[in-house]
């Protein structure tokens, strides 16, 4: 069954700096993201730059031009433009950058660039709300839960937002996602399943009898996590095919404006 991985990174995996076998083991080149996904049918990777969201050996505006390059040489990527809001510099880069037909919105990741979203949340969301931007954002852990995002959606409906990591939360909540999803009436609020909590039992299939299949993504997080399991997650999930399929493409293809795309 094909798919679409709308949260997907490449590069060096350095947090804080941090050097060792788990950061070796979660890095990847673009090259070995797109084999991993061809491998499993994976025909479209949407992807942001490990070295503007663990910017310890690169800067987020260097990281958003390699993103860009990277998609304009392969047709099977796009990419998310990295949005730093401490520093000013690359709210004007990526103003430019959604302009190009492969960017696909934007990505935060209040953790890593160490802020909480009750921080920047307006100025993101009216920024991203004037471009008619998508927002894909890191979330599951303390200033940075999934209901923290909902006032700055509401306020701002022109954006669309995707909370990312399904069953990620800092204080085992697995639910948060999904009861995210349940605390506001706005239809532009996705949560994807890139987290390795998305492998729970039942989690994926839990959270579509509660709020349905249609505000669901599929994701992987790869080079962190592998490819083909988290494809198998869903694509094995105890559903019907068609919810099965609109999970793994069709509710990304549509939000992101792929429906053609097709191949490897």
């Amino acid at each position: 069954m094909k798919a679409i991985d709308v949260h997907a990174h490449y590069g060096n995996h350095c947090p804080r700096g941090r050097v060792g076998l788990v950061n070796e083991l979660r890095s990847g080149t673009i090259e070995q993201v797109r084999a991993r996904a061809r491998a499993v049918d994976v025909c479209l990777t949407v992807v942001s730059p490990l070295q503007a969201l663990h910017p310890y050996g690169g800067t987020v505006v260097k990281a958003n031009r390699d993103a860009c390059a990277k998609a304009e040489q392969y047709d099977d990527i796009r990419f998310w433009a990295v949005l730093d809001p401490r520093r000013q510099e690359t709210y004007r880069q990526v103003e430019e950058l959604l302009q190009h037909p492969r960017c696909k919105g934007i990505k935060i990741h209040p953790v890593n660039h160490d802020y909480e979203i009750r921080d920047h949340g307006d100025e993101i969301f009216a920024f991203a709300a004037a471009q008619r931007a998508i927002v894909l954002s890191h979330c599951g852990c303390p200033g940075s839960f999934p209901e923290h995002f909902i006032p700055f959606v509401e306020r701002h409906p022109e954006a669309v937002f995707i909370l990312a990591h399904l069953g990620n939360s800092a204080d085992g909540n697995l639910g948060r996602h999904v009861q995210a999803l349940q605390l506001t009436e706005s239809k532009n609020v996705y949560v994807d399943t890139s987290s390795i909590q998305s492998m729970s039992g039942r989690l994926l299939e839990w959270a579509v009898e509660q709020v349905g299949p249609e505000r669901l993504l599929f994701g992987t997080d790869t080079p962190l996590y592998f490819t083909a399991s988290q494809k198998a997650r869903s694509e094995f999930a105890e559903m019907d095919e068609a919810v099965r399929r609109a999970i793994l493409y069709d509710n990304a293809a549509k939000l992101l404006g792929e429906e053609a795309a097709v191949g490897t």
